[in-house]
């Protein structure tokens, strides 16, 4: 795809519209040629159409080029029923995290999509609540940045570690950087860390914007990290 649209710019140049229109076309099909019957059935949540799939012999965890699996689909669309007749079919909970995608696994978005039914069977079957993925982070941290705070609290109830988060950035940074205040409220609660510093020296309160409900709520707690040199700029 990268090639031929070197080769057929938008810039305007016409290399005969409708021939052109063909070949890109031809292509996006290419691109979408390895998704299945399996999981689109998954993404639409159609539970019916997935067990007659397998019956016909689709494989359960079938991944397409980029390793997006069936199970994948389903956590992706919150489709609980689905997912749970996957997993009890054989589906990989941990599908395709080891890729040169860095692709989330199924548990990290269910979190990050708030769907809070399917994280909490997909931890029920087993699945790493603290898999820490480059660039992805961890599902808690996956979830503080999509402020969903039901999935934050389930897995930190859940054994989550509440200062794993991706490489030196913490849940908190991230709850901090999402702009939600219920949910660092949460990460307060469970013990988080309002000192710690990210790679780049920054804590949670560094991040925060003036007056925001997250710097309260992190001031109310009682930071004890002293002012930072970020609360002195002029706004």
């Amino acid at each position: 795809m990268h090639i031929l649209c070197r080769l057929y710019p938008w810039s305007g140049t016409r290399v005969g519209g409708r021939e052109t229109f063909l070949i890109l076309f031809s292509c996006v099909s290419d691109f979408w040629s390895d998704r299945t019957p399996l999981h689109e059935a998954a993404y639409q949540g159609r539970l019916l159409q997935i067990r007659s799939l397998i019956v016909q012999g689709f494989h359960v965890d079938t991944l397409t080029m980029d390793r997006v699996s069936p199970l994948h689909e389903a956590c992706l669309g919150g489709h609980y029923a689905c997912a749970k007749f996957l997993l009890d079919n054989g589906a990989n909970r941990s599908a395709s995290i080891h890729t040169p995608h860095l692709l989330a696994s199924p548990v990290h978005e269910a979190a990050k999509k708030g769907h809070r039914e399917c994280l909490e069977l997909l931890l029920s079957y087993g699945a790493d609540i603290d898999m820490e993925l480059p660039v992805v982070g961890t599902p808690l941290y996956s979830a503080c940045m999509a402020r969903a705070a039901a999935c934050v609290r389930l897995l930190l109830h859940s054994g989550a570690a509440v200062r794993i988060g991706c490489g030196q950035d913490s849940p908190l940074h991230a709850a901090v950087r999402g702009g939600g205040p219920n949910v660092v409220d949460i990460l307060l609660d469970f013990g988080a860390d309002e000192c710690c510093r990210n790679a780049e020296g920054k804590t949670p309160l560094d991040l925060s914007s003036a007056n925001s409900a997250v710097r309260v709520g992190l001031q109310k707690k009682g930071t004890r990290c002293g002012h930072s040199r970020e609360l002195h700029k002029p706004i």
